[in-house]
């Protein structure tokens, strides 16, 4: 019993050490990305770091309630609190990552010409956001409208575009509904932006015949340089959230 116990506390300390030599790994890959990436910045690449702070802006419009047509009652929000479950706790070692909520109703009930209101920022770029933003959106109870080019203004100020890079990401199955003008505003912003990149995840809707509805804002990632990504299908929401928030040059690194 002895010789067997001594071998299984060799095997655990063999393993830790394991484990302690992949996570200085991955620290040390990033230090080399960064230093790499750098003075590409410098020299005119607009690709953003993967360890620069991001908002996530989330739509919870009343639409993200709708049940998708698997055979299984299942709705969009479901599917997209699975692929977030997948894919933050991999994210958040790298980046501070913040979150602002738009459609449902903040505090007591609005009237339907004050709805365009209902933007919520959760909380701004912070370490190991994860849970919190998985928790966040678990909780959510989809509701409301779409006001999404006031949301995306709001996280630029929240990831003080003005001073320094900033990365926004928009989920969104909608059309902007409260008489925003995404493309206009994106280029006001633009102008004082010190490195600003937004990608647009867009959980495709489709029609009665099976067509997917075109995404009237996609001006959005392409006038940032960002990544526009229509998505359906589970892997197809991991592959994005991957895209957009992950490091690259770690996707190949043990976990």
């Amino acid at each position: 019993m002895r010789g067997s116990e001594a071998h299984e506390q060799r095997a655990t300390r063999q393993e830790s050490a394991g484990v302690s030599l992949l996570r200085e790994l991955r620290i040390l890959l990033v230090s080399v990305f960064a230093a790499i990436a750098g003075p590409a910045l410098a020299m005119g690449d607009t690709q953003p770091q993967c360890t620069d702070d991001a908002m996530i802006v989330f739509d919870a419009s009343g639409s993200m309630s709708g049940m998708l047509r698997t055979g299984v009652r299942e709705s969009r929000i479901d599917r997209v609190r699975k692929a977030l479950e997948i894919v933050l706790p991999q994210v958040e070692r790298y980046r501070n990552l913040g979150l602002i909520v738009y459609g449902p109703e903040i505090g007591p009930p609005t009237q339907p010409e004050t709805q365009c209101s209902n933007i919520e920022v959760r909380f701004p770029p912070r370490p190991n956001a994860a849970q919190r933003i998985i928790a966040d959106v678990n909780d959510l109870v989809p509701s409301g409208v779409t006001p999404l080019t006031d949301a995306i203004a709001l996280a630029a100020d929240q990831l003080w575009f003005r001073d320094k890079p900033a990365t926004v990401v928009l989920f969104t199955d909608g059309q902007e509904t409260c008489g925003g003008a995404p493309c206009r505003t994106v280029r006001r912003l633009l102008a004082q932006a010190h490195g600003l990149r937004i990608h647009v995840i867009n959980y495709a809707i489709r029609d009665p015949y099976g067509i997917r509805r075109p995404f009237g804002a996609r001006c959005i990632a392409d006038e940032t340089g960002g990544v526009y990504v229509p998505v359906e299908t589970l892997q197809e929401l991991v592959a994005a959230f991957r895209k957009v928030l992950g490091c690259p040059v770690l996707t190949e690194v043990p976990r």
